[in-house]
């Protein structure tokens, strides 16, 4: 949202006209992304109506984005492939300037050569429609953005030569010199000898000429570096597998995977008349099996092709079985691992067994640390390998310094390991990545245990986690390696090491309560605990599969059948804990079903056994679970006392209470002593209460109650007549609740 906008709502002065600015400011959008716009901030307008704060919602006064029902998609792959031929067969009636002539080089040669034209016109193509006349391509992007395509005009030729960079022996400098000078009418004999020689000679006759030379398949920044044009007017387009880091001032187009639309239009593009029975819901399947990558797609268009009556559904039921993706991707010559073969054969020997290796990480990305223990080498031979894999395309890197395969390069590196490596090694390799994520991830959680206080540091090859910050942030980007450890530990009947981490995500999963896997976690935590015959541990378990059905899944009914099963196996075993922790969520259960009554006196039971065995940081939450089943039971002078003293408990440095569970509770019960107030008519003590305690929350990242905090506050302030502080408030609210499900949509639940 536009803050001009919120900043308006929050003075109560929100008109048509700052609206009407904003989506001016709009107009260099595709229609459809403009529409979009235009919804999200009426949206916003209606929720501002609803919450009175605007008499009107003034989007009624704007007129509506209309889109064209004839608006062009994103050019197709065969029309765009007929653009070099239509720049080729017209010559331009005047000199393009320099600066155009890199861009329509580039142009033409990337289209010749499969590129997308929204990355080849450095656009975020959206609509793109093609426009041809007399000496110009015309390309349409966002909004009616046009970019000029000159037709390229090298007069004195275009030579391609093919530098092998792929093959165990690349063409030497000298040769490839040679092969340029004849190529430019220099006679055998007048060659010189030295490469030095050679490359002062090529570039005296570029300076003289307008060329482009072709450098393909190159192998290395020293290979390409003597063959550069100097001054003048001549260029070169280089193609290789390699980054080429080394390379300065060089302009560089990364092609990467097609989006699934674009390989769509590839593969209706190959498949011409026949693509129309086949149907687009079976082509977006080939080409999300495909990864997008272009050779996967002409392999996969190859062979539709040559068997016309081939049902397309039969080849996509044969690349679901991931065992046999790679072989069905052959077409003749063409197969997909042959390409990723000579890039893995160009690695040193370390980086071969690395990526081999990384075909055993559970989840979708990982770190170089990982990466050394898969390896079974040092951090810093870690990095040098996997600066090896991206720069030859087998891995993607990201700024978070974690990485991740293509998914058919992943299928590549298992087909390897299982060729390369005896089942004896990769088994070991297994054990020895599992155990390593299950240690780490159990003492990333033990940083949130009461218990344990500061975790003890792991040895040698682990990662140093030195505070809860950083144990948080390890526990969430590497969820899917842990959980898929926690798994493979499980079926491999490792089941005391599954109870340890799945009992050290207790607290922390109080800070994600929202993440889809816990029910998984403690129900594999429950199955071990019940397999090593310890019914206390069990009873642990099952009390927080109730938290569960509390919380995340909002299941009180299930909720209370845990707590059952909790209760009885810990009574049995005279686990006083869990006896306790079982009435508190026995009594998170009652609340919700209505039943106040039975609600509290389970929270008064768990209080009195929490505070007997001197557990105070458990016997916080039962006060405080207290205070709202009495506050929900209409006895707001009762809750509020419950509440006060809480927040009298986490104050005092002498109480005993975690430091961290206090900063997590102190804001929440603050928020709840000013709803008390609120209740009791003690409206202003209650507006201080719940600035107060939305300020820590803003601190604790706990967007949830604060989201819920703003509107209470902000209910207040209208009501005791402070229009414009209530405004901010809701306005805020609104930001709040959007982060809230921005994080959702992304998989990054707060």
């Amino acid at each position: 949202m536009d803050p001009v906008i919120v900043e308006q709502l929050g003075r109560g002065a929100l008109s048509a006209a700052p609206v009407r600015a904003y989506l001016v400011e709009l107009a260099e959008l595709a229609p459809a992304s403009r529409k979009r716009k235009r919804a999200a901030v009426a949206s916003f307008c209606k929720w501002a109506v609803r919450h009175d704060l605007l008499d009107a919602n003034p989007m009624d006064r704007i007129d509506t984005v209309k889109v064209p029902k004839n608006l062009p998609r994103p050019a197709a792959a065969a029309d765009v492939a007929k653009v070099p031929a239509v720049i080729c067969s017209r010559r331009p009636r005047k000199e393009a300037p320099l600066d155009r002539l890199r861009d329509r080089v580039l142009f033409e040669t990337a289209c010749v050569c499969g590129a997308r034209a929204s990355e080849v016109c450095g656009l975020y193509v959206e609509d793109l429609d093609l426009r041809l006349d007399d000496e110009h391509v015309r390309i349409c992007g966002k909004g009616g953005r046009v970019r000029t395509v000159l037709r390229p005009h090298f007069p004195d030729g275009v030579f391609l030569i093919d530098l092998f960079g792929m093959s165990p022996q690349p063409l030497a400098v000298a040769e490839a010199l040679a092969r340029l000078l004849r190529a430019l009418g220099v006679a055998d004999q007048q060659i010189p000898r030295d490469v030095s020689g050679r490359a002062s000679l090529y570039r005296s006759l570029l300076r003289e000429r307008r060329v482009l030379v072709v450098l393909d398949n190159a192998a290395s920044e020293e290979q390409v570096r003597p063959l550069l044009p100097g001054g003048g007017l001549s260029r070169a387009l280089l193609t290789s597998r390699r980054l080429l880091a080394g390379l300065e001032g060089v302009r560089r187009l990364s092609l990467g995977p097609l989006p699934v639309p674009d390989a769509i239009d590839l593969l209706i593009g190959m498949l011409g008349e026949r693509s129309a029975s086949d149907g687009e819901a079976v082509l977006a399947r080939l080409a999300h099996l495909c990864g997008g990558l272009p050779l996967a797609l002409r392999i996969i268009g190859n062979r539709l092709v040559s068997r016309p009556a081939w049902d397309p559904a039969e080849l996509v039921a044969r690349m679901t079985d991931e065992e046999r993706r790679l072989d069905q991707l052959k077409a003749g010559d063409l197969a997909i691992a042959t390409a990723f073969g000579m890039s893995y054969e160009q690695l040193p020997e370390t980086a071969r067994r690395v990526f081999r290796r990384l075909a055993l990480v559970p989840g979708r990305d990982f770190d170089a640390a990982l990466a050394a223990v898969a390896g079974e080498i040092t951090i810093e031979d870690a990095w040098d390998a996997l600066d090896e894999l991206v720069d030859l395309g087998l891995l993607h890197d990201s700024a978070s310094g974690r990485y991740r395969f293509h998914d058919l390069v992943r299928l590549f590196a298992r087909d390897r390991l299982h060729a390369e490596q005896p089942a004896q090694e990769r088994d070991a390799t297994s054990e020895r990545v599992t155990s390593w994520l299950l240690r780490t991830a159990t003492t990333a959680g033990r940083w949130f245990e009461p218990a344990y206080g500061r975790p003890d540091q792991p040895g040698a090859g682990f990662v140093r986690l030195s505070s809860p910050q950083e144990a948080d942030h390890w526990l969430r980007v590497n969820v899917d390696n842990w959980l898929g450890a926690l798994r493979t530990a499980a079926s491999g009947g490792r089941h005391s090491d599954v109870l340890d981490c799945a009992e050290s995500m207790d607290w922390f999963s109080d800070r994600w309560m929202h993440a889809p896997h816990w029910h998984e976690v403690f129900t594999l935590g429950a199955e071990a605990a019940a397999t090593l015959g310890d019914p206390a541990r069990q009873a642990r378990q099952f009390n927080l599969l109730a938290w569960v059905h509390l919380l995340p899944r909002d299941d009180p009914a299930t909720a209370l059948r845990y707590t059952a099963q909790a209760l009885d196996l810990a009574t049995r075993s005279g686990a006083t804990a869990q006896i306790a922790s079982a009435h508190h969520n026995a009594g998170g259960a009652l609340r919700r079903l209505g039943r106040l009554d039975e609600a509290i006196a389970s929270e008064t039971r768990a209080a009195k056994l929490f505070q007997a065995a001197g557990d105070i940081d458990s016997y916080c939450q039962c006060l405080g679970a207290l205070g709202t089943c009495l506050r929900d039971a209409g006895h707001h002078a009762e809750a509020l006392e419950h509440y006060l003293g809480l927040e009298a408990l986490l104050n005092d440095d002498r109480s005993g209470v975690t430091p961290s569970i206090a900063a997590f509770t102190r804001p929440i019960a603050l928020a709840r002593v000013g709803e008390c107030l609120a209740s009791l008519g003690h409206r202003s003590e209650a507006i201080t209460k719940l600035t107060e305690a939305i300020a820590l929350m803003e601190q604790a990242r706990l967007p949830v109650p604060q989201a819920g905090s703003l509107e209470i506050l902000a209910a207040l302030l209208a009501q005791e007549g402070r229009a414009g502080e209530s405004r901010q408030a809701y306005a805020r609210a609104a930001e709040v609740h959007a982060a809230i499900a921005d994080a959702e949509a992304a998989g990054t639940t707060p």
